[in-house]
């Protein structure tokens, strides 16, 4: 197993757990402890974007109804689809990302979607600059779809597919 933290910085020596407040359901208030996060190799497109670049990623289950993925994926053979604003895409064009890998020895999962947790300091073993996002989500068979607004995704919650959404706080329109 491969796990992974991308960020727009270059030279990171060292990650240090840091404490991220988020609204979390009870037993997993700990979340917000200071943690360093870690994704793993599969999920690992879900941050193949600018840091704060709002994108809602969505991938069938096996529990998916066959009706509902023809109706998000259509023909598309990709594993996921990736939706962002198109006042975004300039930005996920020229945007370099540094993937760092660590070890895995110190991470805990978390059995949700990809993410794992460390509350120790990690120094990563490789990075890898990313120069090219909409090439590297093309290789990990994701297909990136633009839209002007996110907004009209939000029923996609209610289907029988996998749906994540990142920084949606700064999607136009998007409101809690």
């Amino acid at each position: 197993m491969r796990l992974f933290h991308f960020s727009e910085e270059p030279g990171i020596e060292e990650f240090v757990p840091r404490a991220v407040e988020a609204v979390r359901p009870p037993g997993r208030e700990w979340l917000n402890e200071p943690l360093v996060w870690a994704i793993d190799e599969w999920h690992q497109p879900m941050y193949l974007f600018p840091r704060d670049c709002p994108r809602i990623l969505m991938w069938p289950l096996p529990t998916t109804l066959a009706a509902e993925r023809k109706q998000w994926f259509g023909a598309s053979g990709a594993r996921m689809i990736a939706h962002v604003e198109a006042g975004w895409l300039d930005r996920i064009g020229s945007t370099r990302l540094y993937r760092y890998e660590f070890p895995v020895e110190s991470f805990v999962d978390l059995s949700d979607v990809g993410m794992w947790v460390s509350r120790s300091a990690v120094r990563p073993w490789m990075v890898d600059v990313v120069n090219d996002l909409p090439g590297s989500l093309r290789d990990a068979e994701v297909e990136l779809r633009v839209m002007p607004s996110l907004v009209r995704l939000r029923d996609a919650w209610a289907t029988s597919l996998h749906v994540s959404g990142i920084r949606l706080r700064n999607a136009r329109g998007w409101t809690t």
